[in-house]
Parts: C-alpha cells; sequence; structure tokens
C-alpha cells in the first residue's frame, strides 16, 4: 500500500533544543472529527494551509494514511463546527544526517511537551539521532495527538 506513514517518536531535551540553530517553525491547530482505535479523522491548519487526514490503526511503526489539501477557510471553519478540543504547536523541521526531523514544541494544555519524529522508508533504516534526541516513545498512545487532544500533558501527573 502507498500511503502508509512509516515513523518514529521522540521526546525532546528542552534544553539542549533552545541551543539549536534552526528554521523558524510553522504554527499548526488541529483537531479531530473521530477518534477510535481504528482510525482518526483530523482536520488541520499548518500555517496558511489546510488538510484532511485520514489515519488508519497503528501497526508498530506504521499505518494506512490519506491526506489531502483543503481551503484553509474550510479547515479552520471544520475546527469551529465540529471539534471540541485542538491541538497547537509549533513545528520546526531540521535536517540531520540524511533524515529530515519534524520537531513539534506543543503550546496550550500541551504546553511543556517538545516531540520529534522522524519518517522512514522501512522501520528497521538505520538514521543517525541528533544530541537533543532522548527516550523513543514509538507506540505509546499518551504520545498520539489525538490522545493529547483529550488527554493533554498539563493534565498528567508528573
Amino acid at each position: 500500500m502507498h500511503n502508509r506513514e512509516t515513523e518514529r517518536k521522540y521526546l525532546v531535551d528542552r534544553e539542549k533544543w533552545s541551543r539549536v540553530e534552526k528554521p523558524e517553525g510553522t504554527g499548526y491547530i488541529q483537531g479531530y472529527l473521530s477518534i477510535d482505535e481504528d482510525r482518526t479523522v483530523r482536520v488541520r491548519v499548518a500555517g496558511d494551509k489546510g488538510f484532511l487526514t485520514i489515519k488508519g490503526k497503528s501497526e508498530t511503526f506504521s499505518h494506512p494514511e490519506f491526506e489531502y489539501a483543503i481551503p484553509v477557510e474550510d479547515a479552520l471553519e471544520m475546527l469551529r463546527l465540529f471539534t471540541q478540543t485542538q491541538v497547537k504547536k509549533i513545528r520546526t523541521r531540521i535536517q540531520a544526517g540524511a533524515h529530515v526531523w519534524e520537531v513539534d514544541e506543543f503550546q496550550g494544555d500541551n504546553d511543556g511537551l517538545i516531540m520529534a519524529e522522524i519518517e522512514l522508508e522501512n522501520p528497521d533504516d538505520l538514521f543517525e539521532k541528533p544530541d537533543w534526541i532522548t527516550k523513543e516513545v514509538t507506540g505509546d498512545k499518551r504520545y498520539y495527538n489525538a490522545y493529547l487532544s483529550i488527554n493533554p500533558y498539563l493534565r498528567w501527573k508528573k
């Protein structure tokens, strides 16, 4: 299936990340039209672009994913009309070795959480881990954005 995403997720060391020279990030707002164990349907505004995404059940490192560009005005209206909670973050794309990492600095109810993900061709691909990468959280449902939308990081017991 060509509509599969294979990714690994990691927590990021806040102090080390703050010292990295990086490009400016893009603001994201996303909400969920449907969340269950077998699928999520997400609407997202990334900068000045809108997207509708359907993700299937995760199987270790990968899952089916279909993403479609939609008018940003439609995405904003869907967020307003059909979602009760949103996840807000700044996403920075940064090259490390042969791969691009997407680093999300969460805001609002998820403030304080910084996660990085790397997309791979195959789950067992080798890749360079920058020194700001810490614990792997791939497969830990607490770190899925859909989970964070209803169980925000600031409410977790430390």
